[in-house]
C-alpha cells in the first residue's frame, strides 16, 4: 500500500451489491491520472457469489479490491444505534470508514454505493480540504431548517435556520483529524442524546457534529439524479435505484447507470419490481424493532 494511493470506502450489503460493480466500473474507466485506487468495501453480508462478480468487474491493474466485516472496524465500545426509520443499519457504518484504513492513510472518500462517477476520481482527492476534517455537498433541502429533514432542533443546538446542511452520501475525509477529534463517537453520542429529532438517520448527526464546520464543494461531486445537469461529476441516484422498474429520476442518468453495469458482471441485468424494495423497507422497520428489543 502506498501512501499516494486513492482511498475509497463503501459500505454495503448483498441487496446493494449489484451498485458496486457499476459504481467501480465508473471509477475504472473514467480514472485517468496514474495514482493506483484502493477501494474498500465494509461488508455487511454480501454473499461470495457476488462478492467474485464485483471483484472480476474491474482491472486488478487499476484497482485493489479490500473486504471488511463490519464488525471488525466498529471500534470496541461503540455500537450502532437502533432508530425506528426504514433505512437499513448498513447506512451507519460509513462513520466507521477512517477504521478500515492501514494506519498510514490520511485521507479517504466515502461514496455511497448508488452512486457513479464521471470524472477522474483523483480530481475530488486532491482537493484542498483547507484545514476542514471533511469536505462535502449540500443536501437538497441546503438548510438545517428543511421542514422534512434538517436539524428539527436547530434551535436548541445553538444553529442559525441558515445554518447550511450537507448530504453524507459523498464525503472527502481527512482521515487524521476525524480519529484524533472521535468524530465517531461524537456522531453517535449525538444521535442517541437528540433520538427524539434525528431526521435521515446518521446524516443528522454528522451535521450536528459538523456544523459550520466543513468545506462545501462543488454540487457537480454530488449531483442527485433528481434534477438534470449536463455534466455532473458524480451522479447520486438518491431516489428509487434503476435496479426498480418504478426508477423515477432523470431517463438519461438511468441510462448512464446501466451504460456501466453492462460492462461488468451484471451485464444484461433488467430492472426488478418496485414491490421488492418496498417488501425490504418493511424487513429493515422489522429488523430495527427487534434489536431494540434485545438492547
Amino acid at each position: 500500500m502506498k501512501k499516494n494511493n486513492i482511498s475509497i470506502v463503501v459500505a454495503s450489503d448483498n441487496h446493494y451489491a449489484i451498485l458496486i460493480a457499476a459504481l467501480l466500473k465508473s471509477i475504472e474507466l473514467n480514472h485517468v491520472s496514474e495514482e493506483h485506487i484502493d477501494f474498500y468495501i465494509i461488508d455487511d453480508g454480501i454473499s461470495n457469489k457476488n462478492k467474485s462478480k464485483i471483484e472480476n468487474s474491474v482491472s486488478t491493474k487499476t484497482i485493489t479490491i479490500n473486504w471488511f466485516e463490519k464488525k471488525s472496524i466498529i471500534p470496541s465500545g461503540m455500537s450502532i444505534p437502533v432508530d425506528k426509520s426504514a433505512f437499513p443499519l448498513t447506512t451507519y457504518l460509513r462513520l466507521f470508514a477512517p477504521y478500515a484504513l492501514p494506519k498510514d492513510v490520511e485521507r479517504l472518500i466515502y461514496l455511497d454505493v448508488d452512486t457513479v462517477v464521471m470524472k477522474d476520481i483523483s480530481l475530488l482527492w486532491n482537493t484542498n480540504l483547507e484545514g476542514a476534517t471533511i469536505g462535502a455537498v449540500l443536501d437538497v433541502g441546503k438548510t438545517v431548517d428543511c421542514a422534512w429533514g434538517g436539524i428539527p432542533n436547530y434551535k436548541e443546538l445553538g444553529l442559525l435556520p441558515t445554518t447550511k446542511y450537507f448530504n453524507a452520501g459523498i464525503m472527502l475525509i481527512d482521515v487524521v483529524k476525524w480519529v484524533e477529534q472521535d468524530i465517531s463517537k461524537q456522531v453517535i453520542d449525538t444521535l442517541r442524546t437528540h433520538a427524539e429529532h434525528v431526521v435521515l438517520v446518521d446524516q443528522y448527526g454528522l451535521n450536528v457534529v459538523f456544523a459550520n464546520k466543513w468545506l462545501e464543494l462543488d454540487p457537480r461531486w454530488n449531483w442527485f439524479a433528481t434534477f438534470e445537469h449536463h455534466d455532473p461529476y458524480i451522479i447520486h441516484y438518491l431516489d428509487i435505484k434503476p435496479t426498480f422498474k418504478s426508477y423515477r429520476s432523470q431517463e438519461k442518468f438511468r441510462e448512464i447507470f446501466y451504460y456501466y453495469l453492462n460492462q461488468t458482471k451484471w451485464a444484461g441485468f433488467k430492472p426488478i419490481s418496485g414491490n421488492y424494495r418496498v417488501l425490504r423497507k418493511f424487513s429493515n422497520k422489522i429488523k430495527k424493532q427487534i434489536l431494540s428489543f434485545l438492547q
